[in-house]
């Protein structure tokens, strides 16, 4: 594993939470309640602020750019999302979402010279990615930057974290794994339960046969539970996944990143310190170990 791909994953453990409290925040549910979206599941929302970058999005592209999710389950929501409010809509609505959580989190320093220098690190860092088929990273890039850098570090480490959640899926099909194998190959190296992934939407029997399909290629055993070759895969997977990411970390270089890092602490820790992710997610962030 090169420096450049452990830098990589360093990162993306610094900046994915930054990114993910539009998922999770208060605020948030607050805004897509506001737009009309019903907010006893997190999913409509989840599904309208993520997928609104790539404009009034069907049900196939979206199932395409999201690649782990059950087509059932994305029909579900897209396109009606957009029945509920228009992408534009949606879009002004995140970044309102996204001030209030910042602001509630940081108070006065949230317009501080440390998110500012921070703000135009992780800006440099974006606007470097090369978006060839991550569809994700380019319809994030193609909006117009805010104003306020505490929105631009937030638009700053969504980029980041599709470019590299764009590269992970190009890391599964090179693997040869399928949407609901990525999971249940994922849950069999212990990176979740299987129950983390409930909202994918895979149903029993659909888990069930994607477990006998990576049984028959010798990655599960009877149990469930990943093979010494399960796990191999699973570690090229990572591997690769970290290879896809390192490019804006290569440009912006290790002095800079590790300067972006410790300006985004007191966002990052004040994160965790409010409580607003899960203890447990399907990223496998701390379970998973950085392949060798």
């Amino acid at each position: 594993m090169s420096a450049w791909s452990r830098l990589s994953r360093r990162m993306w453990h610094q900046l994915e939470p930054l990114h993910a409290v539009l998922y999770f925040a208060p605020e948030a549910f607050a805004e897509a309640a506001a737009l009309g979206y019903d907010v006893e599941s997190r999913w409509p929302s989840y599904f309208a602020y993520r997928t609104a970058p790539l404009g009034r999005a069907g049900a196939r592209l979206a199932t395409a750019a999201y690649y782990s999710f059950s087509p059932r389950t994305v029909g579900e929501h897209v396109p009606g999302v957009w029945e509920v409010a228009a992408p534009e809509r949606v879009l002004e609505a995140r970044l309102t979402a996204v001030d209030r959580t910042y602001r509630a989190l940081l108070g006065d320093r949230a317009g501080g010279p440390e998110i500012a220098e921070a703000a135009g690190l992780a800006r440099r860092a974006a606007e470097s990615v090369e978006v060839a088929g991550r569809p994700f990273t380019a319809a994030n890039l193609d909006l117009p930057w805010p104003d306020e850098p505490h929105l631009v570090l937030w638009q700053a480490a969504t980029v980041l974290r599709e470019h590299r959640g764009d590269g992970h899926v190009a890391a599964l099909l090179t693997a040869g794994l399928d949407p609901c194998e990525s999971l249940v190959s994922f849950a069999a190296i212990g990176a979740a339960p299987p129950e983390n992934f409930a909202g994918r939407g895979w149903n029993d029997q659909e888990w069930a046969e994607a477990a006998e399909r990576l049984a028959a290629r010798g990655l599960v055993d009877a149990e469930g539970q990943a093979t010494e070759r399960g796990r191999a895969l699973r570690d090229q997977v990572e591997r690769l996944t970290d290879e896809l990411a390192a490019q804006p970390w290569r440009e912006l270089g290790e002095e800079r990143a590790d300067r972006l890092a410790g300006l985004g602490a007191p966002l990052l820790g004040a994160i965790f310190k409010a409580g607003l992710l899960p203890m447990t997610s399907t990223l496998g962030i701390t379970t998973v170990k950085a392949p060798d």
